[in-house]
């Protein structure tokens, strides 16, 4: 059932809502690019992506602006106070399992460089982009402002889980392939487990979390 942002209407979102909503933007992501690629040389080419997005019922050009960099991904970083060193994703770069994400990632790209098959072999490719997926995951999830969006950091710990899960089929299939020797799988395998379990315990701390504040529901 789709996301109906109506639904908010005042209360907290459990994981579900929040993974029902992420989900929703992940297709809009996914349908904006599709047309960016398919009017990139058209002379209407914002009013053609607007229209078929459904923008063209927003109020001015700077709402189709603002939806187009948040499809983006882009962050409006307008009245930023922090001093660097002082914000949550400072926090995030000084927590043992950011160093443990960095560590898979300078591992997995020396690795790569090895050998120039591995360069374009979709496996590896995937073995790469599902562990720094992972890391940004959990970068979304514990940068929050002290835990006050319960539902949604479980909800990015869900797709953190699943990116590692994700890594970690892509290496057993390398192995299989005969382009990850058994000593370097079992280096990875220990990398990308260390960072899944913390993610496990992180959900559990959360949800517990939600069961204190909110029961059952």
């Amino acid at each position: 059932m789709p996301h109906d942002e109506n639904d908010f209407s005042g209360d907290v979102w459990d994981e579900y809502q929040w993974e029902r909503f992420l989900q929703e933007q992940d297709r809009n992501t996914e349908k904006y690019f599709n047309l960016l690629e398919r009017f990139a040389d058209h002379p209407e080419r914002d009013e053609l992506i607007a229209r078929e997005m459904g923008w063209d019922a927003c109020a001015d050009d700077s709402e189709i602006e603002e939806f187009a960099d948040l499809m983006c991904g882009q962050e409006m970083e307008e009245g930023k106070e922090d001093e660097p060193g002082e914000g949550e994703f400072d926090k995030f770069t000084k927590s043992p399992i950011y160093e443990d994400t960095l560590r898979l990632h300078r591992w997995i790209n020396n690795w790569i460089d090895s050998d120039e098959r591995l360069r374009d072999h979709p496996q590896a490719i995937r073995f790469a982009t599902r562990s720094a997926v992972c890391g940004a995951k959990l970068a979304a999830a514990l940068c929050g402002d002290d835990i006050t969006e319960l539902g949604m950091t479980i909800a990015y710990l869900k797709r953190a889980l699943k990116a590692s899960n994700d890594a970690l089929d892509a290496a057993a299939k390398l192995v299989d392939a005969g382009l990850l020797d058994r000593r370097r799988a079992a280096v990875a395998r220990r990398h990308v487990f260390k960072i899944r379990n913390r993610v496990v315990d992180f959900m559990s701390e959360f949800r517990a979390e939600w069961r204190k504040r909110y029961g059952d529901r």
